[in-house]
């Protein structure tokens, strides 16, 4: 009895003293300014055991500050025939430290994982929440898994959002003595303690006290300066397939090797690729050709399934079900170009609109696409698979302006895909309007978008519904209240850049403020800037600018008869590292007549150049919500 008592009293004082040690009292104030969440303790340990065995135990402490940061009181953790949960543990603590609740594995929903739009997997998730709104509390995980083929170890980046500051946080990697773990460390100079025991090297990277991070405008994505560890395997054994991942030539081979065999197209296909291009002549026409073949006759589907995550389903599944994922529509079409006598290459890339920088002497695997590449004697054209709708040789901002891996017949290297520029990316509007003495604007709008400008209108007038798009339009402009009585897009696809013409109606209730016997309008209706920026002398960050464009606002105002000019904005030129900018106003008898032009430059800058930035965003928004006043003719 003695013994019972002392192994219980044992027990508790070891929950108390777990539980204490993350009391909210204990935070200390540096951790808690621009926070919304403290990880007050994160490890984890990635043991190798061979190359294609690995067991993976984590534990994630959260101290939940507002309502901002909830969703880490949410776990959630993913499996398939590859990994394998042997266990979860979750607590919840009040602000004190006090156990209110837990769950485990058994009490967590299971779902399979779905993508947007069709999408086949034998990936499945576990997901388990604490519903706690009484801040400060704490969420305590742990969680086991194993892998059995794997390519890739996991990176460790301890401090994820600008919202969160980091207590503590640890990262061990265990392999065999004789097992290379590369291993490269980006914006911190933290290195490893490398200890070795019983034929195993064990290396551990921590960190203490990471203050949050306030949100700032410009600024490059958390990974481009927050400390991240990028860690790579050498052998490795997928399903029987091995290979080696020590440079980007070994990655490629390794991918290939996926994939032999998996090229040859039934016959009837064959025959109508010799149909499709026999005649004709030029081999970037031959390939315009039989991407629009690609286009018009499959569509994507993503499927996950096994080893099917990295190895195609063959060309004949694409040619007889008419739909694969990007690898296997990117293995089709150049199953096709090869029938046709022209060599084409998949690139793994990775896909997104996100501009993180690439370390092209660090082999690893960031990926999660797959592209064509077609090169030609005098040109180098460019596919994406997926897309039913792009020209032949166009990336979209998805894939463009970025480093993939082009995997050749016997290993491959590392290519970047177009960039588009500044004379590329164009938005051209005319607007010709109608005001009345009331206020109310009559607008007519025709705008022209080209290149990445289109990109984002591509998808909205593909993959939206008319009323769909109706409903965004009407919620979409800076206005007073306004109706969208009509509108129209037309794709013209016949040039490698492609353009969308845009047509649209308006009418705008009260646009313009009345004022006894004057009126007061902005000129400027559809393109005035947003971005009012505050100084920050202190700032440490660059500043980045991903896009670069030039947009052209052409506009005319009837004005209402009697009224004539009391005064209007002066003309502005400015211009600088960041960009150009104009505008002209003129106002006649009858119209106003007003001509604005915005040229946005990319590019990384220093954090000490953020004065000139905010000057030259404010100067634009100020001359944007600069107004003409009209004065009633006695």
């Amino acid at each position: 009895m003695k013994k019972f008592l002392l192994a219980s009293l044992c027990f508790w004082t070891v929950m108390n003293s777990r539980a204490q040690s993350f009391a909210a009292s204990q935070i200390p104030d540096s951790l808690k300014t621009n926070a919304d969440v403290v990880i007050r303790l994160e490890e984890k340990v990635f043991e190798i055991k061979s190359p294609g065995h690995a067991v993976i135990r984590e534990r994630h402490v959260y101290t939940i500050l507002s309502e901002k940061a909830d969703d880490y009181a949410t776990y959630k953790t993913t499996y398939d025939k590859f990994i394998s949960i042997n266990y979860v543990n979750a607590v919840l603590y009040d602000a004190s430290g006090r156990e209110l609740k837990r769950f485990k594995k058994k009490d967590m929903q299971d779902h399979p994982i779905e993508g947007e739009g069709s999408f086949v997997s034998d990936d499945r998730y576990k997901i388990g929440s604490f519903y706690c709104h009484t801040y400060p509390y704490t969420v305590d995980f742990e969680e086991e898994d194993e892998k059995n083929g794997f390519m890739h170890i996991d990176d460790w980046f301890p401090q994820p959002s600008i919202q969160g500051s980091v207590e503590y946080s640890k990262y061990t990697v265990i392999a065999p003595s004789d097992y290379g773990v590369r291993f490269k460390m980006l914006n911190s100079k933290i290195t490893p303690a490398i200890t070795e025991k019983s034929n195993k090297k064990t290396y551990t990277w921590e960190i203490r006290n990471l203050p949050a991070i306030e949100e700032i405008p410009f600024s490059p994505e958390l990974i481009c300066y927050a400390p991240y560890l990028m860690v790579g395997p050498t052998d490795i054994d997928v399903e029987g397939y091995k290979g080696n991942m020590s440079s980007w030539n070994d990655f490629a081979r390794f991918y290939g090797s996926l994939q032999k065999g998996r090229d040859m197209l039934p016959e009837e296909i064959r025959q109508k690729v010799h149909a499709l291009t026999d005649a004709v002549n030029l081999p970037q026409e031959k390939v315009a050709v039989l991407y629009d073949y690609l286009q018009k006759n499959t569509h994507y589907v993503g499927i996950q399934l096994g080893i099917g995550g990295w190895q195609t389903f063959d060309a004949a599944y694409v040619a007889h079900n008419k739909y694969g994922d990007c690898k296997a529509l990117s293995n089709f079409m150049v199953a096709l170009l090869k029938e046709a006598g022209i060599k084409g290459y998949p690139v793994i890339i990775r896909g997104g609109r996100d501009h993180r920088d690439f370390e092209k002497d660090f082999t690893n695997d960031p990926f999660n696409h797959i592209i064509c590449c077609v090169p030609l004697n005098k040109d180098t054209l460019w596919l994406e698979c997926t897309s039913q709708y792009l020209p032949a040789g166009y990336l979209s901002d998805f894939t463009s302006n970025r480093y993939g891996l082009m995997v050749e017949d016997n290993g491959g290297e590392l290519v970047h895909t177009p960039v588009y520029s500044l004379a590329d990316n164009t938005q051209f509007r005319s607007l010709s309007a109608r005001l009345d003495a009331e206020g109310t604007l009559s607008v007519v709008s025709n705008t022209s978008y080209k290149a990445a400008c289109q990109d984002p209108i591509n998808s909205f007038i593909n993959f939206r519904s008319k009323e769909d798009q109706l409903r965004v339009l009407k919620s979409k402009f800076d206005l007073p209240t306004y109706d969208v009585t009509a509108f129209d897009y037309q794709q013209d696809y016949s040039k490698r850049l492609p353009v969308i013409q845009e047509s649209m109606k308006l009418t705008v209730t009260n646009y313009a403020q009345v004022s006894g016997k004057r009126i007061f309008i902005n000129p400027d209706i559809l393109s005035r800037s947003s971005t009012k920026l505050l100084e920050d002398k202190n700032r440490q960050y660059d500043v980045e600018f991903d896009d670069e464009y030039i947009h052209v606002d052409s506009v005319q105002i009837l004005i209402p008869e009697g009224y004539q000019t009391e005064s209007k904005p002066a003309d502005i030129a400015l211009q600088n590292k960041f960009g150009r900018y104009s505008t002209h106003t003129e106002v006649g008898a009858d119209r106003i007549v007003y001509y604005r032009k915005l040229e946005q430059y990319s590019g990384r800058f220093p954090g000490k150049e953020y004065g000139d930035v905010v000057k030259f965003y404010n100067q634009i928004y100020n001359a944007d919500h600069s107004r003409i006043v009209l004065v009633r003719k006695n």
